[in-house]
């Protein structure tokens, strides 16, 4: 889903609690009395009937917001059904803005936030999070990074206590950075041996080049190695600005505490000036480039793409309806049909577009025995030329349309998924009427305009092409 893969693109969270029904069961095995073991057991009956269903808000509650004298822009949703606050900090402070020979700096930096603050060891932030049964997470991304709490109503104020302490005063001690940059190294190391990532980093390199988004957010071994304490305490002293930065709150919350909060917290938070550096748009290409990556393989990992849309394009709708048709609606998608149910070469074939602040990307991947792997690319090509040159049938397009608007709210029937959805509405200036116009803006789309888009955004000559397999047995 080309919206699902924007939206949600910088919010990875792994923590251990996924949800308020996980949160509200920690709460009430903590509970020593019986008449709260029973309200509990009936809460939990609330957040299956109420948070897993879809949501009604319509534009004129989805969040109120407001600009604080710091800058900070405040995004906040009271929703009262279930005693928990969830809350999400966006500071544009992803890999873009840091320099290349640094890369993994923003994604460190963000790291390193609940490892430890002047006053707070990493343990003892662990422990007193897991104590009432939060979550306090940091994620990189490209173009910002994610701080998120989740807290019951009853423990908003350590919530917030926390979340202003590795903030505004994270203490990057060097033991932890070590630690940290061993761990992130490992990790990249493992994915060496994942054929998957990759095909996607090589794809990624090759479309973007010297753009920051052509190289990976967690950075590579050799420029972890290049940064030190020093560069990370000052990215985080130029860029973790109010006035750089985007605060969701959503839950069981009044403005009035939300305010005191804040005042409490996050008074001493002080505007600054940030600079925000010209980026070269990447450039794209006239002709296919071949990417061959050999390993002993069954099957071949393949992603074949070029250069996309950024997120603030207009035709964005437009490319969404088309991509559903395209590669992007599962098993009613084209390509599902034409390569998996028709040829029978591939379990799953998609496509997508990632939409970006700078600049995006198209790709549509599927994974195939070595033999058939030319077979497959041939059907992907077929099946890009046949959007751009015939229109699609009006089922394909009431299909796409209906699945499209209807599938909409379950993105924002909980707590967690409003506060996260806010970030991107704010971010990519959609506006608090976006859920609103989301639906207009998706059946305006026309067969004409699928079409248009498909000639435009869809190229089969300067594509990229990325195999990872039995080279040997892909070219017999």
């Amino acid at each position: 889903m080309i919206f699902t893969a924007l939206e949600n693109k910088s919010l990875k969270l792994d923590a251990p609690i996924k949800s308020e029904h996980d949160m509200l069961h920690v709460y009430s095995c903590r509970s020593n009395n019986n008449t709260e073991k029973l309200i509990n057991v009936l809460c939990l009956f609330f957040v299956f009937f109420i948070c897993f269903s879809p949501a009604t808000v319509s534009a004129g509650n989805m969040a109120d917001r407001e600009v604080l004298p710091n800058g900070l822009v405040l995004l906040h949703s009271e929703q009262n059904a279930l005693p928990i606050v969830r809350v999400v900090l966006a500071v544009r402070a992803g890999s873009v803005t840091e320099p290349p020979e640094k890369a993994g700096l923003a994604n460190l930096t963000a790291d390193m936030l609940n490892e430890g603050t002047a006053s707070r060891s990493s343990r003892e932030i662990s422990e007193q999070i897991e104590f009432v049964g939060g979550e306090l997470t940091t994620s990189g991304g490209e173009d910002y990074i994610t701080v998120t709490l989740s807290v019951l109503k009853k423990d908003v104020d350590l919530g917030f206590d926390l979340l202003s302490d590795i903030v505004l005063n994270p203490a990057f001690r060097d033991d932890e950075i070590q630690r940290r940059k061993a761990i992130i190294k490992s990790s990249i190391r493992q994915q060496k041996e994942e054929p998957g990532i990759v095909a996607s980093k090589a794809f990624r390199k090759a479309v973007f080049g010297d753009h920051p988004y052509g190289r990976p957010v967690e950075g590579t071994e050799e420029s972890l190695d290049a940064i030190t304490r020093a560069d990370i305490i000052n990215f985080h002293r130029e860029y973790y600005a109010p006035n750089n930065s985007i605060l969701s709150v959503v839950g069981d919350i009044t403005k009035k505490e939300l305010q005191a909060l804040l005042d409490k917290y996050f008074k001493g938070w002080a505007n600054k000036g940030v600079t925000e550096k010209p980026l070269q748009e990447p450039r794209p290409g006239t002709t296919p480039r071949f990417i061959k990556i050999d390993k002993d393989l069954t099957q071949t990992n393949i992603i074949l793409g070029h250069l996309g849309i950024n997120r603030g394009n207009p035709d964005f709708y437009a490319v969404t309806v088309m991509n559903y048709i395209l590669g992007g609606g599962g098993f009613a998608s084209r390509l599902m049909d034409d390569i998996r149910d028709n040829k029978g070469l591939s379990y799953d074939v998609h496509s997508f577009f990632s939409a970006n602040k700078y600049a995006g990307s198209f790709q549509a991947g599927l994974q195939t025995k070595n033999r058939t792997a030319n077979i497959a690319v041939e059907e992907i090509l077929k099946e890009m030329e046949r959007i751009r040159t015939e229109p699609v049938t009006d089922k394909e397009l009431s299909d796409a349309k209906s699945y499209l608007t209807g599938s909409f709210p379950l993105r924002i029937d909980s707590t967690k998924k409003m506060a996260n959805f806010l970030i991107p509405v704010e971010f990519y200036e959609l506006g608090l009427d976006y859920i609103d116009r989301y639906k207009r803006l998706i059946e305006s789309v026309t067969k004409e305009d699928i079409l248009r888009v498909a000639k435009k955004y869809l190229d089969t000559k300067g594509y990229v092409l990325v195999m990872v397999g039995n080279m040997k047995q892909v070219t017999q």
